[in-house]
């Protein structure tokens, strides 16, 4: 397996996160865990939306994890890809749309 600098056995040994501040870990753990519980949109879809964020912010334990659960929820590989495309576009329009910025400032500066 080629070395990289992310450890896939690193991600079983999130929970761990909670040892060096057991009651700070143990809040994100209780709201971590509140927010994947089914409300309004179900265990499914936030599996789905998680995949598509983990894409978003490039993490790559997040992909690892969600590509499982989701897989484990039904979500196909369809779905999967098309929700990283809307995450692709998302991603892409942000860049695009902070295009005005450069083109205001070039505008205020070529007077």
């Amino acid at each position: 397996m080629q070395k990289t600098y992310y450890d896939p056995a690193d991600l079983k040994k999130f929970g761990k996160i909670s040892d060096w501040n057991e009651e700070l870990g143990s809040k994100f753990f209780d709201y971590y865990n509140a927010v994947f519980k089914e409300g309004h949109l179900t265990e499914r879809e936030k599996s789905l939306i998680a995949l598509a964020v983990a894409h978003t912010i490039q993490c790559p334990y997040c992909i690892d994890a969600y590509t499982g659960d989701g897989l484990q929820r039904g979500i196909t590989k369809a779905e999967m890809m098309e929700a990283l495309h809307v995450a692709g576009a998302i991603r892409g329009g942000a860049s695009l749309v902070h295009g005005v910025q450069m083109m205001n400032k070039v505008n205020k500066l070529d007077l």
